[in-house]
């Protein structure tokens, strides 16, 4: 036998929440010129209401009760009742019968009674409901409804999503709900004007009620009391306590109200809402409420956009229960876009000033955790009180069980980093969604993937900038100097444009068919990465610190002797002053001015030169070189060691490049030439922990064989099977040489030939590379395609793609986007054409590499390995291995490379890793 739920009539509270949401918004008008802000706020606020209720147990009754006039009964007993009350703001009361008219548009009954306030009506509805078994909940923080609180009647707080029972109404007033009236009538109330008994507060007054039992039993024995002042005060305006008592005793029998079964909830009805939001202008809204009941909007109706930025309610959360109320909030959204504010952008070195959340458009919070400043960002003085906000250590303490929940969903926008951030306070936030990378997958190549840049395009919206709140130059502060109020707007918006982002990109995912892509090479990525540059790599700074001097010194050496060739001395590093002496003193040929009016130096034309014999551009390209490396690496890296880790954390963009391979920065450690000494001397100052080795994985001609395979070459497919030396084919292919006793300059020209194919080299780029005559190095190309018919009809079928649709994909379906292939400038389009050739070669070797590195961590903690995967340079992995592992770690790390390209693709040649122990970087090699 089930036993039925009792019926629950909710009662809303119309009044507070009209100038909750009046003083929520900023002025806002429609079409006409009509305010309504708070009409937004309230309609907002209602349908958040009706959604909450959903979630929770459902009504089965609702109301929302609204004052019909300022003058009620209450005028006639009392001529002064809340006659000090100012009116209402102007640009509000033309919004009065439009929220009114939201309420019914929402099909729910907005109830109001001449003569009567809200409140009684209230009190009318919730005895008669209580009396006929309802449960009721009032809508209202109002502490004069407390006095209707008992068993069945309730007040709801929504602001601090709390009730409010007996108990709340005695820690109030020290009395139980029954006797708040006697309370009010002592106390007063000086915002209704209520006069009550001069000198008594609520708390002498609950002392006295609780010691007399009523107020009426106070008042007959008030010549008792042993106080004199109280005593002549309670004698002397006994008569307006009475009168208060009448002011504030609720009426419960307001006549003329509809019956309670006319309360009962009906569902939304569109055709009702639809035509109020459209007039008003709310298209966020009218998104929102179609998404909640399932529909979409008719054919041929623009797609609603959210809230205006403008519109938006950001809060600042200082306490523990506006936090709680926060989380809870995520929790029944189950997902919540989050975003840290640092000190610094080097997240290794940075600190933790605050976090903002946001659960829908135009609603965020912004909690404050770091802020050293004072309300006018100026920083405070040693010794005074920081601004209001949580401790750190307990605001983490409750957000941690959130950001680790399986069941929410955390959105960021270049999460690595706050991933990072929140890991230093052991938050591994999971599972996570990043729109940088949603929009990397969507439009690489198409714009940039930046918060700001992505706000502009997708919304129409232009960020607050940080140099707008935190200044530039020497003047720039940190943010944790910034006035906690600039701060909220900042962040807040931030995390409210990243979920707008996440809303708008996330479905196009499916629609375009890319979200394999997301799932399986971008979303794991945040977290290896973020793994990888917590890590490290140990670097010997006596080694950088004797390159550098050594550096030094040659550059003086090679300074000395170009001077000594041009005749004279001049600035090396002046592009106008090498212009001058190459092409003016020296008068070197190819000399071509720039719109300046000066000479280009730059390194095509200093090759060029120095492939004719020329020495002196020979040498200012090594003085260029080793000046680079000194700056760059010798001497920068030694400052980029990290003081905590003795380490340098270098951090990995995932969204920088066209094709998908990483790039590396602060340092960029992928950039370090291995082809030169002076490169192989700086990786020699990187080394693994005492007691470690570094194993060093590369993949062998990944791209020669990924062309092997998208050109469906059989011979160059066989030749990687039988494991030929593929340079050394193609030269005897082109050169008609026999492959056994090659000449070692021979194979070079072969190499540079297959590798120049790749980039779609020209015949002027391959004769400059080799230094032959150009007609030479066209006949070079031009049998190559004769011996690999199968390469060109690749370069032709990928470029004739690429005009026709405006990308390419790689093997994995990542969509490499290149507008200039149809480009009207010569130049530009055969840049294009280069890249269609190569990117899906290059992407598609990155996306191997990946997905290696996805199934790295997992593979080595399974096989039982405490091998850890420190650095990526585009085809190779660099490990740090403890000494006793490297045998066992080897078989492993090659198993997951050489096979990372299944299931989703079946590669036609064998991926061969070759791997490299070493006591260094460039040792492990």
């Amino acid at each position: 036998m089930t036993t039925k739920k009792p019926e629950h009539l909710y009662l809303v509270d119309g009044s507070g929440f009209i100038f909750r949401a009046y003083h929520a918004l900023p002025p806002l008008t429609r079409h006409d010129g009509t305010p309504v802000n708070a009409v937004l706020g309230f309609s907002n606020m209602l349908f958040k209401l009706l959604q909450d209720l959903e979630d929770a147990e459902r009504p089965t009754h609702i109301a929302v009760i609204f004052d019909a006039a300022r003058k009620t009964f209450r005028n006639d007993i009392y001529p002064d009742y809340k006659a000090h009350r100012p009116p209402p703001p102007e640009d509000l009361v033309p919004q009065f019968p439009l929220i009114r008219e939201a309420v019914r548009a929402f099909n729910v009954p907005a109830i109001e009674s001449d003569g009567y306030e809200a409140d009684d009506i209230i009190a009318t509805y919730a005895t008669e409901a209580a009396k006929q078994g309802f449960e009721v909940s009032i809508v209202s923080s109002d502490k004069d409804l407390m006095q209707l609180v008992n068993d069945r009647i309730s007040l709801f707080d929504s602001m601090k999503n709390r009730e409010i029972g007996v108990e709340e109404v005695i820690e109030k007033f020290g009395v139980t709900p029954e006797k708040v009236v006697d309370i009010q009538a002592l106390a007063g109330d000086s915002s209704d004007n209520v006069p009550g008994i001069p000198g008594i507060g609520v708390k002498t007054a609950a002392q006295l009620i609780n010691e007399y039992g009523s107020l009426d039993e106070l008042l007959e024995r008030a010549g008792e009391i042993k106080q004199p002042k109280r005593r002549e005060r309670l004698l002397e305006h006994a008569d307006m306590a009475r009168i208060s008592r009448e002011l504030v005793t609720l009426k419960r029998d307001v006549p003329g109200l509809v019956d309670l079964d006319e309360l009962k909830v009906q569902d939304l009805d569109a055709d009702m809402l639809m035509p109020f939001l459209e007039e008003q202008g709310f298209r966020s809204l009218q998104a929102k409420v179609l998404s909640h009941m399932g529909n979409s909007l008719p054919a041929g109706t623009p797609a609603p956009e959210e809230i205006p930025p403008g519109e938006a309610e950001y809060e600042t959360v200082t306490t523990v229960e506006a936090l709680k109320r926060w989380i809870k909030r995520a929790e029944q959204a189950h997902q919540v876009a989050v975003d840290t504010e640092t000190t610094s952008l080097n997240a290794m070195a940075a600190k933790l000033v605050g976090i903002s959340l946001s659960v829908e458009a135009g609603r965020a919070c912004y909690i404050p955790l770091g802020h050293v400043s004072g309300e006018d960002g100026e920083l405070e003085l040693e010794g005074q009180k920081g601004p209001e906000q949580i401790p750190l250590e307990e605001a983490l303490a409750l957000l941690k069980p959130l950001l680790e929940n399986p069941a929410v969903l955390k959105v960021g926008q270049n999460l690595k980093y706050d991933y990072l951030i929140l890991a230093k306070h052991g938050i591994h936030i999971h599972p996570i969604d990043d729109t940088m990378l949603i929009s990397y997958v969507l439009d690489s190549g198409l714009n940039g993937h930046g918060m700001d840049e992505l706000a502009e395009l997708h919304l129409d919206h232009k960020c607050i900038s940080f140099k707008d709140i935190c200044g530039s130059g020497k003047k720039q502060i940190t943010f944790d100097k910034v006035a906690i109020d600039k701060a909220t707007d900042y962040a807040a918006e931030d995390a409210d444009i990243t979920g707008r982002l996440h809303r708008l990109l996330k479905p196009r995912l499916a629609r375009e068919g890319m979200m394999t892509v997301y799932e399986t090479l971008e979303r794991p990525m945040v977290a290896v990465l973020a793994q990888m540059e917590q890590a490290g790599v140990l670097v010997d700074r006596q080694i950088l610190s004797r390159l550098s001097n050594e550096f030094a010194e040659r550059l003086s050496h090679l300074e000395q002797e170009i001077h000594e060739l041009a005749g004279r001395e001049f600035n090396i590093a002046s592009p106008k002053q090498l212009g001058e002496v190459l092409f003016g003193d020296m008068g070197l040929p190819g000399g071509k001015k720039g719109k300046t009016g000066a000479y280009s130096t730059d390194a095509e034309v200093l090759e060029t030169l120095a492939a004719e014999g020329h020495e002196l551009p020979a040498r200012v390209l090594d003085w260029r070189q080793l000046s680079k490396l000194k700056s760059t690496y010798t001497d920068a890296l030694q400052s980029q060691i990290n003081a905590k880790t003795g380490r340098i954390h270098t951090s990995y963009s995932l969204a920088s490049t066209t094709t998908g391979r990483l790039s590396s920065n602060d340092p960029n450690l992928q950039n370090i030439p291995i082809r030169t000494e002076e490169g192989r001397k700086i990786r020699r100052a990187f080394i693994p922990a005492p007691g470690h080795k570094f194993i060093a994985a590369d993949y062998s001609q990944i791209e020669l064989r990924l062309l092997a395979h998208v050109a469906d070459m059989d011979s160059l497919k066989q030749a990687f099977h039988d494991g030929l030396d593929i340079h050394a084919l193609t030269a005897s292919e082109v050169f008609g040489v026999p492959m056994e006793g090659m000449d070692p300059i021979v194979r070079r020209q072969a190499k540079a030939i297959n590798f120049g194919i790749i980039y779609g080299i020209s015949a002027f780029g391959l004769a400059r590379q080799l230094g032959i005559p150009r007609g030479e190095a066209q006949k070079y190309i031009d049998t190559y395609f004769e011996r690999f018919p199968g390469i060109r009809e690749y370069m032709d079928r990928t470029k004739a793609f690429c005009r026709r649709h405006g990308y390419v994909e790689t093997v994995f379906g990542r969509r490499c986007h290149i507008t200039s292939i149809n480009d009207k400038n010569g130049a530009r389009r055969a840049f294009g054409e280069r890249a269609a050739i190569n990117a899906p070669l290059q992407g598609s070797a990155a996306d191997i590499i990946r997905r290696a590195m996805i199934r790295m961590p997992e593979a080595l903690k399974g096989a039982g390995l405490k091998a850890k995967m420190l650095l990526q340079v585009h085809d190779e992995l660099i490990f740090e291995v403890p000494e006793a592992e490297v045998e066992d770690s080897i078989p492993v790390i090659r198993e997951v490379m050489e096979g990372a390209a299944r299931p989703a693709a079946e590669i036609a040649v064998p991926l061969i890793v070759d791997c490299g122990v070493g006591d260094n970087w460039d040792e492990a090699h």
